[in-house]
């Protein structure tokens, strides 16, 4: 299966996104926080592909991990408005609020965070300017990755009776993990497949607990 960076491919993902029955959660304890999954063409092919950051070393939470990019949101602010703010602000791409195509359930995470997931598809190629202070390095990762047979990958730990749940990226030679993991899992399985599938049951490892 191929995902070439084309209309019927972008129609594929959308039609499938929009039958898809979105999980909320309404837990007022949790910070709000909203991430993108970034559609784009890749530079060297016509392959459709996602960014994905690593999380500056200096920050308190979350440092050095594979993460979407995303943030938590503002005062007043709405989950969409919040997601392509961080995105700007954090590798410098500017996307609409027409080119987001979809969204997808939200995960609460170990360390206090309700994240929202959105799907944006970048028609033109925006130049990459990364917050140093904020993200370390960005890769984009063809989707077709996502559909490899080795996806997921569970993890049973002593710490939770829930699976851990990563993945394992080519380009990246590396294993990342939920929530990170459990976002683009349940993107490959709703956007690229059409499977209705949960993944807010699944547990982060040890390490993202705090």
């Amino acid at each position: 299966m191929s995902f070439p960076f084309t209309d019927a491919v972008r129609k594929s993902i959308c039609d499938h996104l929009t039958t898809h029955d979105i999980y909320t959660d309404n837990n007022s304890e949790l910070i709000p926080a909203a991430v993108t999954i970034v559609l784009k063409k890749s530079h060297t092919t016509n392959e459709t592909c996602f960014l994905l950051t690593r999380r500056a070393k200096t920050l308190s939470k979350h440092s050095g991990q594979y993460a979407l990019p995303g943030g938590r949101l503002e005062i007043g602010e709405s989950p969409h408005l919040a997601a392509l703010r961080e995105l700007q602000e954090e590798v410098g791409v500017k996307a609409r609020k027409d080119q987001i195509i979809g969204k997808l359930d939200d995960f609460a995470t170990r360390s206090g965070f309700l994240i929202t997931p959105f799907i944006v598809w970048l028609n033109s190629d925006s130049p990459i300017n990364l917050d140093p202070a904020e993200v370390n390095e960005i890769f984009s990762i063809p989707i077709k990755e996502l559909i490899s047979s080795e996806i997921p990958i569970i993890h049973n730990i002593e710490e939770s009776s829930q699976p851990v749940l990563s993945i394992y990226l080519e380009s990246l030679q590396h294993e990342i993990f939920a929530p990170t993991a459990a976002i683009l899992y349940q993107f490959r399985e709703v956007a690229l497949f059409g499977r209705d599938t949960r993944v807010s049951h699944y547990e982060q490892p040890v390490f993202a607990w705090r």
